[in-house]
């Protein structure tokens, strides 16, 4: 069942393909500040239904990890990047990482939460 989600303002929407049942609350201080609870996918199963030039990227150190986020409300909306998960490593292998309380009438609730701690591990 396909789950919708955008920025607060709607200027940036978006798809899944799935229902989310996982979600991961990393404690780097990007995430943290972020306030994001990740739920990751594949780009085949993501679909942006707003025009790309809605929002702007951020991209700090490392230009292969791609972070969205609107210009007009702010919010971050999804993020590109290298699927780190998956041996052997891969660069050209990506993931989207969209943040589960931008989705639209969804029970955050109902998802299991990993924690990991990304603030000592990078």
């Amino acid at each position: 069942m396909a789950v919708t989600g955008s920025c607060h303002c709607g200027a940036t929407r978006f798809e899944l393909d799935f229902t989310p049942t996982h979600a991961l609350r990393c404690t780097c201080t990007f995430c943290t500040k972020r306030g994001a609870l990740w739920t990751y996918c594949q780009p085949d199963q993501f679909r942006l239904l707003t025009p790309p030039e809605n929002g702007k990227v951020y991209a700090r150190r490392h230009p292969e990890n791609r972070h969205f986020f609107c210009p007009d409300c702010g919010c971050g909306t999804y993020s590109v990047t290298p699927d780190y998960g998956v041996e052997p490593f891969d660069p050209n292998r990506r993931k989207i990482g969209v943040s589960a309380h931008l989705l639209d009438d969804f029970d955050i609730g109902a998802l299991t939460v990993e924690v990991i701690d990304g603030r000592n591990l990078w």
